[in-house]
């Protein structure tokens, strides 16, 4: 319960702290002091290994601010701890601009509720500058299993109650989660199986050993193709355009039910108004340029630039989704 209320205060301070900005951006003194900017390199933290979809996210919008503001904008990997070390780095740097952060659902909505104390506060430290883009995962299940839809397997579950396993990538992961919301939503029962690392989860899926498996837009398209998987469902609101065949959950009798994950840009708390609303315009119009449009698509992504007061509302909403997730699933971070 002390996750969800945590959640509800994070949403009331995020309005508050955005008045506050607003009301600051006024001042001729700030609007002066960065008029300028940028006039140095910019880092951009992801507090994620390379090659992810947060990295993918951060490089192109990294390369193409580089190229229109002609300074060098820095992608800085910071993994570590679900996200917690590369977001600790980012809320203690200066607000002023030049240190960014690209985070997604995992180490800004979830880990807010999924640690009992984190050494930075996700509302107090940071301004949301816009969503980036969102993703729905893909519900895999093995060929042998015998189900085509997410409605068969839900079927099947409540015919076999507790007897069928799912697999995640640890407690208070994104694939322990979205499974985690499908049994309560579609009121079935499941047995949690975790994993350490994405390979393993792959083997003994695909042998049957576990049943069913959350998993990313790109990972799912490549082990589907080959043969060796099932796409039963995607976890949006609508088909994604990368696999237009596959119903939504919804649409296979769970309403309501909504997965994405979703990315976006932030500052340390502070961060001049004007400063903030600079970098808000640049990534609107990198994220609507064709070629970014394009390799966005292809890691099976929706371009989704926002507000920065739309993006707050936005995150206020996903944390408290997910804190009343993780206090009915009883996840705790490992």
């Amino acid at each position: 319960m002390r996750s969800l209320t945590n959640a509800l205060r994070c949403g009331l301070s995020f309005a508050m702290l955005l008045g506050v900005a607003n009301a600051a951006s006024g001042a001729s003194t700030a609007t002066d002091a960065n008029a300028a900017y940028p006039n140095r390199p910019i880092r951009i933290v992801v507090p994620f290994t390379p090659g992810g979809s947060a990295d993918v996210f951060a490089r192109v919008i990294g390369q193409k601010m580089s190229e229109a503001w002609r300074q060098q904008v820095v992608i800085d990997n910071r993994a570590g701890s679900g996200g917690v070390l590369g977001t600790e780095i980012a809320a203690a740097a200066l607000p002023d601009g030049y240190t960014l952060m690209l985070g997604n659902t995992a180490n800004i909505a979830i880990n807010a509720a999924l640690y009992r104390k984190l050494p930075y506060d996700t509302v107090r430290d940071f301004a949301p500058i816009t969503r980036v883009a969102t993703a729905p995962y893909v519900m895999v299940a093995p060929v042998s299993l015998g189900v085509g839809t997410a409605r068969e397997f839900i079927a099947l579950a409540k015919s076999k109650s507790g007897q069928l396993n799912y697999a995640s990538l640890g407690s208070g992961s994104a694939s322990h989660l979205t499974a985690e919301m499908l049994q309560t939503m579609a009121g079935i029962k499941l047995t949690h199986v975790p994993y350490k690392i994405l390979g393993s989860v792959l083997t003994d899926l695909i042998s049957g050993q576990v049943q069913i498996f959350f998993l990313g837009m790109v990972s799912a398209q490549s082990q589907i193709k080959g043969g060796r998987l099932r796409a039963i469902a995607v976890t949006g609101s609508k088909r994604s355009a990368a696999m237009p065949d596959v119903p939504t959950v919804i649409e296979s009798g769970v309403p309501g039910y909504e997965v994405v994950a979703w990315y976006g840009m932030f500052a340390p708390r502070g961060t001049p108004r004007a400063v903030i609303l600079r970098v808000n315009a640049e990534t609107a119009r990198i994220l609507n340029l064709p070629d970014v449009r394009e390799r966005l698509s292809a890691e099976g992504a929706e371009v989704s630039a926002d507000t920065p007061e739309q993006f707050t509302a936005y995150v206020k909403n996903e944390m408290i989704k997910w804190a009343k997730v993780v206090q009915q699933s009883g996840a705790r971070a490992e």
